[in-house]
């Protein structure tokens, strides 16, 4: 299932939930299940049998694309994690070791923005960065989760834009990442989460980042140091992970901050982050 957040025209203040039946096709509202969104829908007792009911109902109305705009698929997540130097390509571009046990950061959950929405451009930085993502969204709650275990936790997959403040990031501030990475609108998710059934080889998919039609990052999933059982196996291991919560699994190579000069986004570039079989979100810098 690819489960999205989305608002009507006709109701243009209102956030609904519901399942896109395929990559940019018609949506099957499910707000007969009582669920207004991603993290009341996981919080219902048989959701997915349930949805699946409302799916099938071929008399159940259908809203087509025109007919909406999307929202980021999860929104008020208990918290947003993020992998760090987690794809061999990119520890290779900064002539960075692989590391050894995941690099563990995070944004907070106002960072979350929609797949079409502008990312603010802020006064603070000089040095804004992209990186497209693979994200995790987890299903069920769970603490000390073994690798073996790690899938029954996790509902599905989306695109995130890790936006990054570089100069943030890696000078001031002490050296501490947190600012350079959790400023308003950092972080863009969408265009749905995608559930972990429909990406058997969600470790072999095709991701890339264009900015104003030019290929930046063009990578494999592949090339993850860690894998989604690894991480969230990880994590569990110092927080509880709860439904809806959110992880960012690393960046490939490309970005501008390793470029020779560096590069950086300018207010009026178009970001456009793409995974294969998921989809992808476009946002313009302002």
């Amino acid at each position: 299932m690819r489960f999205v957040q989305f608002k009507t025209r006709a109701s243009p203040k209102r956030v609904n939930f519901g399942v896109q039946v395929e990559n940019e096709g018609e949506i099957v509202p499910l707000e007969d299940l009582g669920a207004n969104n991603l993290i009341e829908f996981l919080d219902l007792e048989d959701g997915m049998i349930k949805a699946k009911s409302v799916i099938d109902n071929k008399s159940k109305p259908r809203l087509s694309p025109n007919e909406v705009t999307l929202l980021a698929p999860v929104t008020s997540p208990d918290k947003v994690i993020c992998i760090g130097m987690n794809y061999k390509d990119h520890c290779e571009e900064q002539n960075a070791p692989v590391p050894t046990e995941p690099v563990v950061f995070n944004k907070f959950p106002s960072c979350i923005i929609g797949p079409s929405d502008p990312i603010p451009f802020p006064d603070l930085t000089q040095e804004l960065d992209w990186e497209v993502e693979l994200a995790i969204v987890i299903g069920k709650i769970g603490r000390n989760i073994s690798e073996s275990n790690a899938m029954n936790h996790v509902l599905g997959y989306t695109v995130a834009h890790d936006v990054s403040a570089r100069d943030w990031q890696l000078r001031k501030n002490g050296g501490q990442w947190l600012l350079g990475k959790a400023m308003d609108g950092f972080c863009p998710l969408g265009p749905a989460i995608v559930t972990k059934d429909e990406l058997p080889n969600v470790h072999e998919l095709g991701i890339r980042c264009l900015v104003n039609g030019v290929t930046k990052q063009e990578s494999t999933t592949a090339q993850l140091v860690f894998k989604t059982e690894a991480i969230v196996a990880w994590v569990s291991r110092f927080c509880t992970l709860r439904p809806g919560d959110v992880i960012l699994t690393g960046t490939p190579p490309g970005v501008g901050v390793f470029m020779k000069p560096p590069q950086f986004l300018q207010r009026g570039d178009t970001v456009v982050c793409e995974i294969d079989g998921i989809g992808k979100i476009t946002n313009q810098i302002q």
